[in-house]
């Protein structure tokens, strides 16, 4: 595995590290379990875990059991059972970090973001599909403090406001010329650390709830200006790659 050094000097939370395997695997790792609250293909739910992992496979990838085919890659890296694992088709390269601060608190969104699958919520969308399609935007929070269960679904409320900003001021809009509000497989992992106070809320008028929404803000927009910079079909503006050292 590669040390992701870039990462860990912007994050600075203690016992975080980051790696990638092949290239083709991020991995947070964390000394202390983590708790977290997730949607995630392999192990969404609340739970504590030591790694989370954002795996990437190929843009045509379809399957009918993706919860099956990354335990086999988790499996591989012999990480154990505390893992909860998303899937992407963006290349780990283009893993966005955005990092905030304020006071003792530090929050960090690592953001991939694809949008060929674009959904808008309350409008009917395709025919459902049959097998599991990685056009996703995933999103891993990542929170040194200390969240109740209810401040942690607050948090995923929080974040996906965000996104749907950023979706809106990069103006990514479906074949029916709708502003888009996400994709059909968007994931979420929020994860705390359980250091400091216990804090109950994170709603957009919390100091938690400034930091989610501007780190979750900047990483999916600059994800998704590098998505379309990789598919041709914008320019791509700002510094995004992650660097494998």
């Amino acid at each position: 595995m590669e040390r992701v050094s870039w990462f860990e000097k912007q994050v600075m939370i203690k016992g975080i590290s980051f790696y990638a395997h092949n290239r083709g695997t991020l991995i947070v790792s964390s000394v202390q379990p983590l708790r977290v609250l997730g949607s995630a293909v392999l192990g969404g739910e609340l739970r504590q875990v030591r790694y989370i992992v954002n795996h990437s496979v190929d843009k045509d990838y379809s399957c009918n059991d993706p919860e099956q085919d990354l335990r086999q890659v988790i499996k591989g890296m012999e990480l154990g059972p505390d893992v909860i694992g998303m899937m992407t088709a963006v290349k780990i390269e283009d893993t966005v970090l955005s990092v905030g601060t304020l006071r003792d608190l530090t929050v960090a969104a690592i953001c991939t973001a694809g949008v060929g699958n674009p959904g808008v919520a309350g409008l009917p969308g395709r025919k459902s599909q049959s097998s599991y399609q990685p056009g996703t935007i995933n999103i891993i929070m990542l929170i040194d403090g200390d969240l109740s269960p209810a401040a942690m679904v607050n948090a995923v409320i929080t974040a996906t406001e965000a996104k749907v900003r950023a979706l809106y001021n990069a103006k990514v809009s479906s074949a029916e010329g709708e502003l888009v509000t996400g994709t059909t497989t968007d994931a979420i992992v929020v994860a705390c650390t359980g250091r400091g106070n216990l804090m109950r809320y994170a709603g957009t008028a919390t100091n938690l709830g400034f930091l989610i929404g501007k780190t979750v803000h900047q990483a999916v927009l600059q994800g998704v200006k590098t998505y379309f910079a990789w598919t041709g079909r914008k320019k791509c503006t700002g510094k995004s790659k992650l660097v494998l050292n």
